[in-house]
């Protein structure tokens, strides 16, 4: 049973995923292009209906996305919430009312190829916790990634989208993996879930990760390989992650 509710949940946060990236990429699209992780965005943000409505699906998105983590390892969460590309392109083709064949079959493929993933690699837990020089290794490469992202954004304009999508993607990594942390110390209660550091990550990343996600929708003209190289970035950097420090199978 347990692993059934990490399932159902995970694919209910990647639909959920999947209608903010369509309705974000949108609103993002009808404001004036502003620089990286600029809080200026945001505020022109703020005015857009359609933004907003993304926003509410964003939070559905996240709270399925802490009880899929709570229930269920991170090898095999993680590659259920690549979902989302599948449920944005199809929303995306209903949204044009035209049937993309290309699209059609690269809905197949990201199916087959999650569905594969799962079968072969059957996922097991690890351990739940890491210890403090381990905590400073993983910000550091976080750091040092986010920084070489946005000089490549800033320097080359063709790569900009993509650079800031890898960026998100990372972000959104390191995030998903401190809420696997946290969740494990839930147990002992809200009061001990401030005494460890994984929950101040999350409130310091992953608002960066979504600004970031936002400059990101803002620099691509079309929304699939923008969300791409942010879902499989998340994806494998989370699967390394929980195989590196807590010992996935």
């Amino acid at each position: 049973m347990f692993p059934l509710i990490a399932v159902v949940a995970a694919l209910g946060s990647s639909l959920a995923y999947a209608i903010t990236a369509v309705t974000e990429q949108l609103g993002t699209h009808r404001v004036k292009s502003r620089r990286a992780l600029s809080p200026e965005l945001l505020l022109d943000l703020l005015k857009q209906p359609l933004w907003l409505a993304g926003i509410g699906a964003n939070v559905a998105s996240f709270a399925l996305q802490v009880v899929a983590l709570r229930f269920g390892p991170l090898a095999l969460v993680e590659p259920i919430l690549v979902c989302d590309l599948i449920f944005a392109g199809l929303i995306s083709a209903a949204l044009r009312k035209h049937v993309d064949l290309v699209t059609g079959a690269g809905v197949v493929a990201c199916a087959a190829g999650v569905a594969g993933f799962l079968i072969i690699a059957r996922p097991s837990a690890g351990r739940q916790a890491i210890g403090p020089g381990e905590a400073l290794a993983l910000l550091a490469g976080f750091a040092a990634v986010l920084a070489g992202c946005l000089a490549l954004a800033r320097w080359n304009r063709t790569a900009r989208p993509l650079a800031l999508a890898l960026a998100c993607g990372a972000a959104y990594a390191v995030t998903d993996f401190s809420i696997k942390l946290a969740t494990a110390e839930l147990s002992g209660g809200l009061a001990d879930l401030f005494t460890h550091w994984p929950i101040y990550a999350i409130a310091v990343i992953g608002p960066i990760g979504f600004v970031l996600n936002q400059n990101a929708f803002q620099a691509g003209i079309t929304l699939a390989p923008i969300l791409a190289v942010i879902t499989i970035t998340d994806t494998i950097g989370d699967i390394g992650l929980g195989w590196l420090f807590l010992h996935e199978q």
